[in-house]
């Protein structure tokens, strides 16, 4: 059998199968794909943290067109990674009410990056770009990932922290 003989095509059902994908709360497919052994205590750990955390933890993250990953936030840092498919936008909203637009992709000539740190406790969401069919990212988070560190973002609660970003707040909640 030669090479190309086993070649299929990338679709999103493929990948989804392929990486043994699940759905995420917050919008979009994922699997998680590292969780480091070793483990930060709670008392080594800002307050915001309710219990022990692994030092890190890494996931696959799958978008497709017509989806988004809906605004909320994790008490740390987490890195975005571009792998595969079209461009994905990053919204960052911080404290302050500024909202940044990143654009993860492989076209580092038009502005995409392949990577970007999303800072913790900052408000975030996610959607392929424009003509964009799936993006698949990762998603690295030290101290690592856990759900009760998990902020789903109310809609009406959000808009009125931050009204001057009504308009993706509503079209990135749900």
């Amino acid at each position: 059998m030669n090479y190309m003989e086993n070649i299929q095509p990338v679709t999103v059902l493929n990948i989804i199968t392929h990486l043994n994908l699940h759905p995420h709360p917050e919008g979009g497919w994922y699997k998680e794909t590292y969780r480091a052994e070793g483990v930060i205590p709670r008392d080594a750990l800002p307050q915001a943290f309710t219990g022990d955390r692994s030092f890190s933890t890494a996931i696959y993250f799958l978008l497709e067109r017509g989806n988004f990953s809906a605004f909320h936030r994790i008490q740390s840092d987490e890195c975005w990674h571009f792998y595969a498919g079209g461009p994905l936008v990053v919204y960052v909203i911080d404290g302050t009410g500024t909202m940044v637009q990143v654009k993860l992709g492989s076209n580092i000539l038009a502005g995409e990056t392949f990577q970007h740190v999303v800072p913790a406790g900052c408000w975030f969401a996610s959607a392929p770009a424009e003509g964009t069919e799936y993006s698949l990212v990762g998603c690295t988070v030290a101290p690592g990932f856990d759900f009760a560190d998990f902020e789903m973002a109310d809609r009406r609660s959000l808009i009125q922290e931050f009204p001057q970003q009504t308009e993706i707040i509503t079209r990135l909640t749900r």
